[in-house]
This record gives structure tokens, C-alpha cells and sequence, in this order.
């Protein structure tokens, strides 16, 4: 869950609905704006339910340009409105370049009136009505399917959002001057290159702001940092740190031109991580460096095939819990809400109502349910993945806050469940199939399991098809690394969480690499902080803050403030994300620990200090060095990445253990030791021969006390030693820490003690 703040929106009521919507194919009703196949005309459609009159408003410039043209549109079936503008049409109107538009509706609440001018009040009933329409023809409209949009709602020219209000005070403000236009856009047969068909067992998850990513980078050409062509250039870097899947945070359109107006931000306006969707749509243009009509697209689209030319597949995160229209203005108001987009064609549709339809349903925090649960809503849903996945070429999705979309209720409540057919989650897998297990054509599906209230925090409980963020694995590892003799973390709940978290998804025909591992993300502290922090600090001053809001409860601890001890448990925790069962994730610039001086909640700090440093100290580079060696290790044994829980059936239908458990006097744990609360030591062992792995067996200690402990070393196999690959104590800290292959150090066999000083981790193998 991320803290960011616009327009604060209520939360109140939502009922359950018995039926399953009908699904549709892709598109069916071919929504937006789109060329016909000779480019002579342009097609029109908007979906409404509620309208009584629809407007398409033509533009011949972004900014405060006048109109051109203004054209009815016609209702035809299934509620869409219509209208086709031939090209001679539009050369008559003035438009012999790209064709900017909006709409302005009418409904119920605010009926037409032939004299209504921009402006007037004429035909207005009520701001919203017991029916939960929100029509204002003042307010100019964004296409919820236009491809590219002109401009954010706030621009640097313009940073007053009242224009785009309803309410007694702002009603009949005109926004048509400052509002966003879409542009339409013709189709394009740019290449995104060959999408990686790797399973997603076999992935390495590198999370960043497509922004953030270059903008501190000095190798990168000045005009090319923080966009999609700088994240393309440094598709060869993440190639050689041994990445296989970039996760860019949300690069849909979002409010975020305003975000250096002004310095220090403002922590309830400034947007820098993006999870305030104002169109689903179009590739957010302050990341392009070509903005003219048509080059986000074009350069998100030659991004991608960057990534792809390096097997890297390309990850985005979605926001389809909530929008950017946001809530509403005042806690005792519910007239006073933005009019941008979804709420000025079709309120009831697109949002989840209270049940007094005056206010949206609020699980996010930030503004109130987009209402995953209506047909209509899905289909948007639906479309909208389909073209990031067919035309940019996108490889899979996280959903933030995907609790939401497995909602049943339309209004007046919030229940989740993933049993039923009709929710956005099931409706996705249906037509959107995942990526199969063994790898091949398909999406990768990443579900943030969790919202705010109800039964929305669902760790474990999405249906087949979805993988998600282990929140229980990031909180088990934290708390044994940081809160010894605070929390109780039994090795029992760590072998759980090692071995890839059957407790929470084997029971519904799901497998470890459902479990998306990690330890940190972009909402919380950074890999450096998590060691090196005992509380936030969002209050300081900029680039490091302030930022308001952030977890309180962080299980981090400052290692006593010894900063070679920081180094060492950032090395335990990346360690055993890498030897664990399961997809690791890290964050950008955790590889050489980043730190952002322990503000956890730097979501409006689009600064020097939040974007990646790419000049490290020695410190730093020799975690670079570890890290990318780590990845390599997991990348080279096939053992530390089952495709199924970690057991096997012979040829005489024999249960083969693949993977045995070991307490440190070399003896087998049992339920007793597991149970234990003061047991912090554990080593496991795994076969490697059943993998197929170059290893016959792989040994992996961890001693979670503060003391030295012994680990008697298990059988390595027939003829076979133990080699050590890494021990993460400080006497072996350094630019080669971990070894390279057939160059590690020999150990022992079976019954060899190994002394492991407190807080560390050892990794053998043998042969």
C-alpha cells in the first residue's frame, strides 16, 4: 500500500451482485478515437449509459486553443455514442495536423438547453442526483480510451485545479481552456522486438521509476535522461547485472507536470511515483523526449524493444483500484468532486457508489473504488491491458492495491472473492491468459495482495493464474534479521517462507513462484535503510523530504549503527532472497544500497535524491559486485527455482525429499526445533541431481543469532566435498566475496564443522 494524497476522497457503503457479467471480446465496440483504413475519416465512440447528450469538441492545439468544431454525437446500441468526421470535415474545420478532442456530456442532473454556452448554468438541475450522475457540460472531458493525452489537468501555466471541480463554487467553470485533450493517433507496425517466453519461475524482478532510473546518470545524453530512451540505454546494464524482467512503476498517464514548480514539494499535490491514473490508455509523456503527437507511443514502443533485444522482459505496474479523479474535496460535501473524465460520462458505472449514491466507496485511501465489479468497467480494464500487451508490447502486469479487483459488490459494500467468476481477477486470466508455468506466450500476472478495510488483505488468497507480492515473506525475514528477542520468528516460519510459501499457495493448485519475494519496494524503505534505520524520517528537508505519511512499523533496526554491519545484513537479506523458492524482486539502485536517509515514503519526491546514483564508493560497488554474483548463482542452479514445491515422485510412485532440513549440530529438524521460539540457526540442504543441476547439492546456513554458531555439515554426496560459494561475515567482505564457479573454496565433507559468526550466511555447494 502506498500513502500518496489527492484530493482526499470519503469512504461510507456497496451491495453484492448474484449475476456474472457478460464478457465481450477485446474492444468489441471499438471505443476512442481511431482512422479508418484509407486515413479519410475518423471514428468517434464513448460508452454512456446515463447521458442524454453527448458533444465531441475538436482542437486543432493543445493548451488554451479555441475549439473548432463541435459535433453531436448518436447513441446507438449498447449505450455508444458515435459520430464519423471525414478528413475533408476536418480540413474545413482547420485541422491539417494532429487532431486534438474531448467531450462534454449532458444526463439527468444537468439537462441540455440549446442556449447553454460555455460558462452557463443553463439546464442545471444538480451537481449530482439520487442516481449518482454527475453531468457538467463546463467541464471538457477526457476520452477514457484516447491513446496519448496533450497535458496533465495542473501544468506549470496552470495550477489551479478549480476549473475541473463541480459544487456550488466551481460548477460553472469552464475547464475547456486548461483541461487535457486526447489526440488521436493512427495505427503504426513499430517493431517492440521478440518477447522473452521465459518462465516466470526463472525471472529476476528489478522494480524502478522509469524517470528515476536515468535522470542522475551522466552517461546518458542530457536530453535522454528520466525518459523512455533513457531507460532503453540502460537495458545492457540491468542485462549484465543478470535481471531478467524490469518493473517500471506506473507509466500511464498521471497528474506529475507540475512536480518541479516548486522545491521543497508539496505532500499533497506533488506526484513522483505515478498511482494516480488519469487515463489507462496512453504512455505518460513527461517520460518521452519526443512529445509531439505521437512519440510517447513511439518511444515506449522502442524502449520496450531495448529491453527485449536483451531477453529483459518489460513489467508494468497498473493502477485499477482507483483513478486520478480522486474523491471528494470535503469530508462533509458531496457536491464538490473533479470532473476530468469517467465521472463526467458515467459516474455509477465507473465508480463503486455508497449506497446513497452521493459519495464513491473508498478501500484505496486515495479517492474511492473504480468500480471493477460493473461490465463496463472491466471491459476498460480489459482493453487497456490488452494494448499495452499487443501494441506496446508490454509482458505483464502488478496490480496495485489488486484486492479491488476481486470486489463482488457494485455498490454500497466491498467483499472480496476469488472464487467468483464475475470479478475483474477472474475475468482477466479468462481473457488474458497467463504465461503457462513452463514458460511460452502469455502475461505475467503480479497482484499487490492487499487494500484497506474488509477482507482486503488477501496474502495467499488470489485465484490461480496470479502471482503476488509475499507480504509474509518480507516480514518474516525482516523481523528475524531485525527484532532478535523482540518478535518471535520461529525457523520453523522461515523455512516456510525459504521454501516458497506452501502454506500460502499450494492449496489452491498454485506453485513457489506464485510468490513474488522481497524484502523492500518503492513504498518503504530502501535495502540500505531497512539495515541502517531504526524509524523513518520523512519530516527532513529537500531532496530528502518531506514527505508525509509512511509505515510506522518497519521492522528495520541500525545494526547499532555500525555501518559494516548494515553491509552485512543487506548481504544476509539479499542472499537468502536469491536462495530462496520463489521470483526474488529487488529495488533499482538496492544493488548498490541506495539510501534515502530513512524517509519511507519519498512518493512525491521526484529529486536528486530519490532518482539512482550512479556514481557508488568502494563500499557500494562491492555490493554491486555481490549482488550481481548472487543473481548469477541463482541463474546457474536450475534447484533454487522449482517449478513445484520441493518434492518429487519416483518411478514407483515414492515421495523423493528434494529438500531436508538440518538443525546445526548436523542433526534432521523436526517439528520441535521448527516450533521453538529461541531457535534462530537453520541450514538446509538440496539435492541438486534432481534438478538436473550442475550442483550435485546445494548447503545453506543461516545463523540468525548474534553469536558465533557451528553447523555440522550434512552427506554431500557420493565422492563429493563441500566448496564454499559465500559466507557473508566481515572477513569476507569485498569486491569478490562470492566465488565464480570451480573457483570456490573447498571445505570438508560430511561432519566438517563450520564455524558462522552472528548475523550471517553461508552458501555451499558440492562436487
Amino acid at each position: 500500500m502506498h500513502f500518496i494524497r489527492h484530493l482526499l476522497g470519503l469512504a461510507l457503503a456497496c451491495s453484492a451482485l448474484a449475476y456474472v457479467p457478460a464478457i465481450a471480446a477485446i474492444n468489441a465496440s471499438q471505443l476512442g478515437a481511431s482512422y479508418n483504413a484509407k486515413r479519410s475519416a475518423i471514428t468517434f465512440k464513448v460508452y454512456s449509459s446515463r447521458a442524454t447528450r453527448i458533444e465531441l469538441w475538436l482542437y486543432a492545439a493543445a493548451g488554451a486553443s479555441p475549439e473548432v468544431a463541435r459535433i453531436p454525437l448518436t447513441r446507438g446500441s449498447g449505450d455508444v455514442w458515435s459520430t464519423v468526421v471525414s478528413r475533408a470535415a476536418l480540413k474545413r474545420a482547420g485541422l491539417n495536423g494532429p487532431v486534438y478532442y474531448g467531450y462534454r456530456a449532458w444526463g439527468p442532473n444537468w439537462t441540455w438547453d440549446a442556449d447553454w454556452t460555455k460558462g452557463s448554468s443553463l439546464g442545471f438541475v444538480s451537481d449530482v442526483d439520487a442516481l449518482g450522475n454527475r453531468f457538467n457540460p463546463n467541464k471538457l472531458l477526457v476520452d477514457p480510451y484516447a491513446l496519448e493525452l496533450s497535458h496533465d489537468p495542473l501544468t506549470p501555466d496552470n495550477l489551479s485545479g478549480v476549473p475541473y471541480a463541480s459544487g456550488a463554487d466551481y460548477r460553472n467553470l469552464d475547464s475547456g481552456h486548461v483541461a487535457p485533450r486526447g489526440i488521436v493517433l493512427g495505427s503504426d507496425r513499430q517493431s517492440i522486438g521478440s518477447k522473452p517466453t521465459r518462465a516466470f519461475k526463472d525471472d529476476i524482478i528489478y522494480e524502478v521509476h522509469v524517470r528515476g532510473l536515468t535522470m542522475n546518470d551522466a552517461a546518458i545524453p542530457q536530453a535522454y535522461r528520466g525518459t523512455y530512451r533513457g531507460a532503453g540505454l540502460k537495458a545492457p546494464y540491468l542485462k549484465s547485472l543478470g535481471v531478467t524482467a524490469v518493473e517500471f512503476l506506473p507509466v500511464q498517464e498521471t497528474q506529475n507536470d507540475t512536480n518541479d514548480v516548486s522545491q521543497p514539494p508539496s505532500t499533497d499535490g506533488d506526484n513522483y511515483w505515478g498511482y494516480a491514473t488519469l487515463n489507462y490508455f496512453a504512455p505518460d509523456r513527461r517520460y518521452a523526449a519526443d512529445r509531439s503527437p505521437g512519440g510517447p507511443t513511439r518511444e515506449f514502443k522502442a524502449m520496450v524493444k531495448a529491453f527485449h533485444d536483451q531477453g529483459i522482459k518489460v513489467l508494468i505496474d497498473v493502477v485499477y483500484n482507483h483513478t486520478g479523479e480522486g474523491g471528494a474535496w470535503k469530508s462533509d460535501d458531496p457536491t464538490t468532486y473533479n470532473v476530468l473524465s469517467f465521472r463526467g460520462l458515467d459516474n455509477p458505472t465507473y465508480y463503486t457508489l455508497t449506497s446513497d449514491r452521493q459519495w464513491t466507496w473508498d478501500n484505496t485511501g486515495v479517492g474511492g473504488n473504480y468500480n471493477t465489479r460493473n461490465p463496463i468497467a472491466q471491459n476498460l480494464i480489459v482493453d487497456s491491458l490488452a494494448y499495452w500487451r499487443d501494441t506496446l508490447g508490454v509482458d505483464g502486469f502488478r496490480f496495485d492495491l489488486a484486492s479491488v479487483l476481486g470486489n463482488t459488490c457494485e455498490a454500497a459494500c466491498f467483499n472480496y472473492d476469488k472464487m467468483d467468476p464475475g470479478t475483474a481477477l477472474n475475468r482477466i486470466v479468462r481473457e488474458l491468459p497467463p504465461r503457462p508455468a513452463g514458460g511460452g506466450v502469455g502475461i505475467d500476472l503480479i497482484a499487490e495482495p492487499w487494500a484497506i478495510g474488509g477482507n482486503s488483505y488477501q496474502v495467499g488468497g488470489f485465484p490461480s493464474g496470479w502471482s503476488e507480492w509475499n507480504g509474509r515473506y518480507r516480514d518474516s525475514v525482516r523481523r528475524s534479521q531485525n527484532q532478535l528477542g523482540s518478535a518471535s520468528i520461529t525457523t520453523g516460519e522461515l523455512a516456510t517462507r525459504f521454501s516458497g510459501s506452501a502454506d500460502l499457495y499450494q492449496n489452491n493448485g498454485r506453485q513457489p513462484w506464485n510468490s513474488v519475494n522481497f524484502l523492500i519496494a518503492h513504498d518503504g524503505f530502501t535495502l540500505h535503510d531497512l539495515y541502517a534505520c531504526n524509524s523513518k524520517n520523512n519530516g527532513q528537508a529537500w531532496p530528502y523530504g518531506p514527505s508525509d505519511g509512511g509505515e510506522d512499523n518497519n521492522s528495520s533496526w541500525d545494526q547499532g549503527g555500525d555501518a559494516g554491519a548494515q553491509r552485512r545484513a543487506a548481504r544476509n537479506g539479499l542472499a537468502l532472497l536469491m536462495l530462496s523458492a520463489g521470483v526474488p524482486m529487488i529495488g533499482g539502485g538496492d544493488e548498490a544500497l541506495r539510501g534515502l536517509r530513512c524517509n519511507n515514503n519519498p512518493y512525491n519526491l521526484d529529486s536528486t535524491a530519490n532518482w539512482l546514483d550512479w556514481n557508488p564508493s568502494p563500499e557500494q560497488s562491492n555490493f554491486r559486485a555481490f549482488a550481481k554474483a548472487m543473481i548469477a548463482f541463482r541463474a546457474a542452479h536450475p534447484a533454487l527455482r522449482p517449478a513445484t514445491f520441493y518434492s518429487a515422485i519416483d518411478n514407483n510412485g515414492n515421495v523423493m525429499e528434494q529438500l531436508r532440513w538440518f538443525k546445526p549440530d548436523g542433526a534432521v529438524a523436526d517439528g520441535a526445533y521448527f516450533d521453538h521460539p529461541n531457535n534462530h540457526a537453520i541450514a538446509w540442504r538440496i539435492d541438486g541431481t534432481e534438478f538436473g543441476d550442475s550442483a550435485a547439492a546445494i548447503y545453506i546456513a543461516y545463523n540468525g543469532w548474534s553469536g558465533d554458531v557451528n553447523f555440522s555439515l550434512p552427506w554431500p554426496g557420493s565422492n563429493r566435498q563441500w566448496h564454499r560459494v559465500t559466507d557473508t561475515c566481515p572477513w569476507a567482505e569485498g569486491a569478490s566475496q562470492v566465488r565464480a564457479p570451480r573457483g570456490e573454496d573447498p571445505v570438508g565433507g560430511e561432519g566438517t564443522n563450520y564455524s558462522l559468526c552472528g548475523r550471517s550466511v553461508l552458501l555451499l555447494i558440492a562436487r
